[in-house]
Order: C-alpha cells, then sequence, then structure tokens
C-alpha cells in the first residue's frame, strides 16, 4: 500500500469522527439549555425575561384585611398567571413578632404604625413603608341592637357583656384611645388578640358588644349591627404596608402591593369601608 492512500483514508476517519463529535454537542446543548433555565426560573419564582411574575407569594396582613385581601388576592392571580398567593391574617403584633424572629414573608400589611416601626426597627422592611388606607372604631352590637347602645358611654353600663380586643394590637389600642378620649372607663368580659376573635363573640351571642373596626362591621352582614360613636374620629388607625427585606419572592411581592395601591385595589378597599390615606 502507498503513503498517499493511507494518508486519504486516515483523512477520512478523522472527518467521520469530528462530524459525529460535533453532532453530539448539538444534541446536547439543544437538550440541556432551554429545560435547565426553565427549571432554574421556576424554581427561584422570580421575573422572567419578560418582566412577568410568577411563584407563590407570602402576604402577612392585619385581621381585618381578611375580605379585602382575599378578594384581591383572586384578582392577583388572574392577573399573573401562575402565581398563588398565600394569606396570613393574625393581629398585626403577633405577625411583625413572626417576623422579626425569620418566618418567610414577601409582603407585610399592618393595621398601625407603631406595629409597623416593630419590623423596621429590626431592619426587615426592604424600604420606607407607606400607609395605603385607613380604618376607624365601631361598636358591633346584636342584631336589631336589642340593649339600645347609642354610645361609647352605654358600653359602660353595669350587667352589660362587652369585648374589647387586647391593648397590644391596634384595634385594642384604637379602642384605648376613644375610651380615653370620652373621658369613660370600661372593663370588658375578656380581651382578644386581634378583632376578628372580638367581632366573633357578638356573633355567637357570648357578648351584647364589641368595639371593633367600621370594616369588620361591614363584612358581618346581618349577624351583628353598628353604632357610630364621635369618640372613633380620635382613634383613626393608618395601615402601612411593606415589601419585606428577606422575601422570597420579591418581584411578585412588590406586583402585589401595586395592586393594592392601585385605583382597582382601592375601589376594593373602600368599597370594604376603608377610608382613603
Amino acid at each position: 500500500m502507498t503513503r498517499s492512500v493511507r494518508g486519504a483514508r486516515r483523512t477520512r476517519r478523522a472527518l467521520r469522527v469530528s462530524g459525529a463529535g460535533a453532532a453530539a454537542l448539538l444534541a446536547l446543548s439543544a437538550c440541556s439549555s432551554p429545560s435547565d433555565s426553565e427549571a432554574d426560573s421556576d424554581a427561584a419564582g422570580s421575573s422572567s425575561a419578560s418582566g412577568k411574575v410568577s411563584g407563590q407569594v407570602t402576604v402577612f396582613a392585619a385581621a381585618s384585611l381578611k375580605e379585602s385581601f382575599t378578594a384581591l388576592g383572586e384578582t392577583f392571580e388572574k392577573q399573573h398567571p401562575g402565581t398563588r398567593i398565600t394569606f396570613n391574617f393574625a393581629g398585626s403584633d403577633s405577625l411583625a413578632a413572626s417576623i422579626t424572629s425569620g418566618a418567610p414573608a414577601d409582603v407585610f400589611a399592618s393595621a398601625s404604625p407603631k406595629t409597623m416601626t416593630t419590623v423596621t426597627d429590626a431592619g426587615a422592611a426592604a424600604g420606607t413603608p407607606s400607609t395605603f388606607v385607613r380604618n376607624q372604631l365601631e361598636i358591633a352590637t346584636l342584631p336589631g341592637n336589642p340593649e339600645g347602645i347609642s354610645s361609647l358611654e352605654d358600653l359602660t353600663a353595669s350587667g352589660l357583656k362587652v369585648v374589647l380586643c387586647d391593648r397590644t394590637v391596634p384595634c385594642g389600642a384604637a379602642a384605648q384611645k376613644a375610651l380615653e378620649a370620652g373621658g369613660l372607663q370600661l372593663t370588658p368580659v375578656s380581651y382578644e388578640q386581634d378583632v376578628k376573635a372580638a367581632l366573633t363573640k357578638v356573633e355567637l351571642k357570648e357578648a351584647d358588644a364589641a368595639v371593633v373596626y367600621r370594616t369588620d362591621v361591614r363584612a358581618a352582614g346581618d349577624k351583628v349591627a353598628g353604632v357610630d360613636f364621635p369618640e372613633s374620629a380620635e382613634a383613626v388607625n393608618d395601615y402601612p404596608i411593606t415589601l419585606l427585606k428577606e422575601a422570597p419572592n420579591a418581584d411578585a411581592g412588590k406586583a402585589f402591593i401595586d395592586l393594592v395601591k392601585s385605583p382597582e385595589g382601592q375601589k376594593e378597599l373602600t368599597g370594604a369601608g376603608f377610608r382613603t390615606p
């Protein structure tokens, strides 16, 4: 065999090997790149290249926001397919304590600036909280108001079973402020840990009246009757909201805050009885 023939055969074998290697590399690239990047994006629950948000959003919110935020959560999920909102509704003070203890959440909406300060002082807020609504107190009585309650002073009558929120939660602190504004003293049959628990006592007829928020009376429908009182004007609560510093899904959390503060969000909240800032 001549040297030229052997050289030609070696050249053909080298071309076949290199061609096969290139094809294999192309196949591996086609299989791995899109799926890996999609998996990373889904796992993080962050914004995609197009700016869309996805994944789970965790919102810690004051108990008095339950009905409004639940409705806004449904709106948010429709506006952002692929998202899922989880709410934790409770007294603002207990929520703040959970956040500062490391509980994972994206957004915190408090029923008072004082409670929000617990979170900001701990360095847990991503920025400066902003007030998105205000709320005012109202007396919730049994349906038809059988005791004929017409004022805050009436709640001090002997034998009347009245429930207040605990003084450490915003609705309780506001009630104490209203009582002080009226120069009144009241010893309730119980102090409850959030406004919904106080309202439930009346709904179950375990109490004759409770001092709660106007929004909670409206949400209860015909289960209670509402009585306005002038001292409530001295105890209006601002509701601040913030993105949290360690938010697992910051982009989606910010998008939910944007919805809450949007005209659509404000319409939902004022419809529930909240006041604009």
